[in-house]
């Protein structure tokens, strides 16, 4: 099995013994939180949307189930623009610098997300509205294809190495906020007669977010560049090849190993967090029928509860190692399937919440604590970035992306949860087995060119 050299750590975390230095911290840290909280209200309120609301407002007329899958095709579009993302602005990120991208990624997606909520219904503008939809979809995906990976390698590289895994889960605290907030505002929102929610209720979190889009670029614009990224470009000025630079030998797999290890923890992550959090909301009011307001309520409670387990997962991965933290979450998803959408079928208020809850802890929280630190360790500092970005997006486009889209189709075609529940266990089952092949990288030294493997 393929480890890491844990003897060789960081080296003494000196930004962090100036003032300057910890101010220049803090600011990356909030500023990195603002930016993946508006990212996640940007997916949150799109998800909630889709399962809710734009069935009725982009598709009118069709059957409930149907609805409901064309809601979650919109939705599955912005994932297939993140690669694309991940692809142009990692490369900037590895060339221009950290701060550089992170700025231009959130101008981009609160933009998009903004104007989504000024598009007419298809009772105005016909097929215009659903291609708008799209359009401002495809351009959120495209910035959020830097977003997280980009927050999440800022975070680690300023952290000092014994606590990198619970300063980069900051990272998904940020997720998190957004989405207590998006889900805060829907139930809220949802309140309103239906004939004021599906006219003009819904737009208000959508515009409402560019708040944050305001706050976060404010922030972001004065932040510092990472310290392992300046040091790398000060090592690039004084030799034209850096001697640190390992060139890489061996097969196609065995040189791009860290790639494909990113994507399968990828995969057994965002496949349940996105069934657990989008395609369930959907699942449980249009098609058990169960009051709108429980799920959402869920997803806030589940959000709330995330302050204290994502912080914890990281902790954990501190303590134990990435690889155990994470074989554990993967395994107790693998476990939870079955029995979660057998209990959701009671259409119990209460079971039905918890079920959301204990899903949403697991597969959004917990796991996502983890991968942060995780990510960012198993790649090398010349190319961190654009990497660690194209192969979470990738993961993310045969897992998260399609997941309710897939589920829901499968519910059409099959008529029972069944199906789903095998689709919910193999994606959690691929992540486990990744575990077993990824190295442990906590300790690792964040200014080494080569990869972890």
């Amino acid at each position: 099995m393929n480890t890491v050299n844990l003897e060789k750590t960081s080296e003494p975390d000196l930004h962090f013994q100036t003032p300057e230095g910890r101010a220049r911290f803090r600011t990356a840290t909030i500023s990195t939180w603002l930016g993946t909280t508006m990212e996640y209200v940007d997916f949150a309120l799109y998800g909630l949307a889709a399962g809710l609301i734009f069935g009725n407002v982009f598709f009118p007329g069709s059957d409930p189930v149907i609805g409901l899958l064309s809601g979650f095709a919109t939705y599955a579009v912005g994932f297939l623009a993140r690669p694309l993302g991940a692809i142009y602005f990692g490369r900037l990120g590895d060339k221009r610098g950290r701060k550089f991208v992170l700025v231009t990624t959130i101008a981009l997606m609160g933009l998009s997300t903004t104007l989504i909520g000024f598009i007419p219904g298809y009772a105005q503008i016909g097929v215009a509205a659903p291609a708008l939809l799209v359009l401002f979809r495809l351009a959120q995906g495209f910035g959020a294809g830097a977003e997280l990976s980009g927050g999440a390698v800022m975070l680690a590289e300023y952290a000092p190495a014994k606590r990198r895994g619970l300063v980069a889960s900051i990272v998904a605290l940020g997720s998190n906020s957004g989405t207590l907030l998006a889900s805060a505002i829907w139930l809220v929102i949802i309140q309103l007669p239906q004939a004021d929610l599906m006219s003009w209720g819904w737009r208000i979190p959508f515009i409402g977010s560019f708040i944050i889009t305001a706050a976060a670029l404010l922030i972001r614009r004065s932040m510092a560049e990472s310290p392992v990224f300046v040091k790398q470009q000060e090592n690039l000025l004084k030799a034209s090849q850096p001697e640190t630079t390992v060139k890489p030998t061996g097969s196609f797999l065995s040189r791009h190993k860290a790639f494909f290890i990113m994507i399968g923890l990828r995969i057994g992550e965002n496949g349940p967090s996105y069934l657990a959090q989008s395609f369930v909301i959907g699942y449980v009011a249009k098609v058990l029928l169960v009051d709108k307001s429980v799920p959402t309520s869920a997803v806030l409670i589940a959000s709330i509860l995330g302050f204290g387990v994502i912080p914890l997962a990281g902790f954990l991965s501190d303590r134990f190692g990435r690889r155990i933290s994470y074989r554990v979450f993967c395994l107790l998803l693998v476990l939870y399937a079955v029995p979660a959408f057998a209990l959701l079928d009671t259409r119990e208020p209460a079971i039905v919440m918890g079920v959301i809850i204990v899903g949403m802890c697991l597969a959004s929280l917990g796991i996502f604590g983890v991968q942060a630190a995780y990510g960012v360790e198993l790649f090398g500092a010349n190319h961190r970035y654009s990497q660690m970005a194209l192969a979470k997006e990738l993961g993310s486009i045969v897992s998260g992306g399609t997941a309710p889209l897939v589920a829901a189709a499968l519910l059409a075609g099959f008529g029972h949860w069944w199906p789903i529940a095998a689709y919910f266990i193999l994606m959690a089952g691929i992540g486990l087995v990744t575990t077993f092949y990824a190295p442990e990288t906590k300790g690792r030294d964040l200014n080494e060119f080569e990869d972890a493997i």
